[in-house]
């Protein structure tokens, strides 16, 4: 996610997030589709469904979504907020080198904690 980000800026970048239950697998990028992507992002809706599709076929599953913020804070933006289903997906936000993951909780964001292993 971090490479991502970085490759991006000054773009958002995005991506999904993948794996099985609570545990994140795989960050995949994905294009960035938004129609300013300098301040919003919005995942490729072809890579989107080819990752529900794959899950289908056992598998990982789509268990949310990264994008980063180049010249924000590491928290939930306003625009985030709007955009926010309230599907209880994770979202990763990438802002200054630093990762948090974030619960896309009916009643909001509510941050999550985690643990990485390195693989």
């Amino acid at each position: 996610m971090r490479q991502a980000a970085a490759g991006a800026a000054p773009r958002e970048a995005c991506g999904l997030l993948l794996g099985q239950g609570a545990h994140v697998e795989t960050a995949m990028p994905t294009a960035n589709v938004a129609s300013d992507p300098m301040r919003h992002f919005e995942i490729d809706p072809a890579a989107l469904i080819a990752a529900h599709r794959h899950a289908r076929a056992d598998g990982a599953k789509v268990l949310g979504y990264f994008h980063s913020h180049p010249n924000g804070l590491p928290h939930p933006s306003r625009t985030d907020q709007a955009a926010a289903a309230g599907d209880n997906r994770i979202w990763a936000i990438v802002a200054r080198g630093r990762i948090t993951l974030w619960k896309d909780a009916p009643s909001g964001f509510e941050p999550l904690s985690y643990d990485t292993v390195e693989g």
